[in-house]
């Protein structure tokens, strides 16, 4: 009786240690951004107002977080692409492939147009100037046809090396001793400005990964090289998101010190929390629905209500790749084809990032209209493209959309300090846009399985038995059947 009841008893303490070792990220996080913003007020409720350099101090150990997120872009954003565009099997089915890429990039396109239309509409960063938060940047003189081709030619940089420092832009010089002469006339010159060239990245890295995967086994070894650097790059990741707490703690302290109106901010984060829920359950519920409905003539949301489990584990962990295996096995209970389930399962978990990209389409149009910086049709376009390229880049772990979000910001030439603005509700936008993108995953596995079972009936009919965690082995054994 006594030995029942005492593990009884142990049993609520133990699922509470779980749930608090499961969340502790999450906790320190609210710790860091509420202990944060109290700091700054009762700073800034000070008696004299605090210095630049006074400010500086504050905000240094933040500095340093921000320069560690930077200093994973370029090798996260490579092998990740790299290996994930390389481990694909075209050769056991290429329509499958095919319908899985056309899917995650028709979703993923549709996710930033959404949140693009969103912010646009409701403006949530529209209002007064908030102190420091008002542009200080100088406007570039140059037409919009000249940065859709600045995007074309940074696709295609002359030098590798270079697109991990460098970007391309062209530049307006107005004629001497002139005035009112059209943009139309000046002379055009050009010049690498700072800055990581994503999107040249993205490009070298697919078109490697294809030329990976079409080596077969002498692509192995080069293969398995980006699968290391990946995961490696994906712990070190983690490293960092582990000291986001104490770097978040800083940067909101420093950044409501160089406020003149934390109450006026504030209002403004809600309409931007706002807008980015109401982008994810449009986009979630509706978008995803409708091109499911389109595709398979059955609805989504009986398939949705059988994936409470996985949606609830991509909530809790607020991660895409931590909920892999619980999304396989759903699928697998779902009578999903293996075959279809452990090929796109893997490679959404990397690649498709829907609420991702809608959250950092929103987010940096929205830290735009709170500067004052207009944006011309031209930058929109680059935050589309920059947002939908960063999204296949980030990793599918808690919070790594922070890091592909300083990307976007780069692209129209804002700081990567004001993601430090939007990092106080991001903790919990993280949560939500995650089980968005876990749940596109699961439904795009089920859209797929339904346009390929033509295909998969033609294909010998072995049910791969390999566990949801045993993902690599799959790609290994079927090249061995070959």
């Amino acid at each position: 009786m006594s030995n029942s009841y005492a593990t009884n008893g142990s049993r609520p303490t133990s699922r509470w240690k779980r749930f608090v070792k499961s969340n502790l990220l999450t906790f320190l996080t609210v710790i860091g951004v509420f202990g944060g913003t109290t700091l700054g007020l009762m700073l800034k409720n000070s008696s004299e107002p605090w210095t630049q350099r006074e400010v500086m101090y504050i905000q240094y150990p933040g500095d340093l977080f921000l320069r560690m997120l930077k200093c994973l872009i370029v090798p996260l954003l490579v092998s990740s692409i790299t290996s994930a565009i390389g481990s694909l099997d075209l050769s056991m089915s290429k329509k499958i492939a095919f319908r899985a890429i056309v899917y995650y990039f028709t979703t993923t396109i549709c996710a930033v147009v959404l949140g693009i239309i969103l912010v646009s509409t409701i403006r949530p960063g529209s209002g007064p100037n908030v102190g420091s938060m008002k542009g200080k940047a100088a406007t570039r003189q140059v037409l919009t046809a000249d940065t859709l081709l600045d995007l074309i030619r940074n696709l295609f940089p002359p030098n590798i090396i270079q697109a991990t420092m460098f970007q391309f832009r062209t530049i307006l010089v107005p004629p001497e001793n002139a005035t009112d002469v059209p943009l139309q006339k000046y002379r055009i010159t050009s010049e690498f400005t700072e800055g990581t060239n994503v999107l040249g990245l993205v490009m070298f890295s697919v078109v490697l990964g294809a030329c990976i995967g079409k080596m077969r086994e002498a692509g192995k070894p080069l293969q398995g090289l980006f699968e290391t650097l990946s995961e490696a790059m994906m712990i070190i990741t983690s490293w960092v998101i582990w000291i986001s707490p104490i770097g978040v703690f800083f940067l909101v302290a420093a950044k409501l010190l160089e406020m003149a109106s934390f109450t006026e901010v504030l209002g403004q984060l809600g309409w931007y929390f706002m807008t980015v829920m109401l982008g994810l359950v449009l986009h979630g519920f509706g978008t995803i629905s409708v091109i499911f409905f389109m595709t398979t003539r059955k609805l989504a949301f009986p398939y949705i209500a059988q994936m409470s489990q996985v949606l609830a584990t991509a909530f809790g962990t607020g991660s895409s790749s931590a909920t892999m295996p619980i999304t396989i096995r759903c699928l697998d209970n779902m009578g999903i084809d293996p075959r279809v389930t452990r090929f796109v399962i893997p490679v959404g978990a990397t690649i498709n990032m829907d609420g991702t990209a809608l959250y950092e389409a929103v987010a940096a149009l929205f830290i735009a209209q709170l500067r004052h910086i207009p944006l011309s049709f031209g930058h929109i376009v680059a935050v589309s493209v920059t947002a939908t390229a960063a999204s296949i880049g980030a990793a599918g772990i808690p919070q790594a959309g922070l890091i592909t979000m300083v990307m976007v910001l780069d692209t129209v030439g804002l700081p990567a300090e004001d993601v430090t603005i939007i990092i106080a509700v991001d903790w919990l936008l993280d949560r939500f846009r995650t089980t968005i993108n876990v749940m596109c995953d699961a439904l795009g596995t089920i859209l797929v399985n339904s346009l390929s079972k033509n295909d998969l009936a033609s294909t010998p009919n072995e049910i791969l038995e390999a566990e949801p965690h045993e993902l690599v082995e799959l790609r290994q054994d079927c090249n061995e059947k070959e």
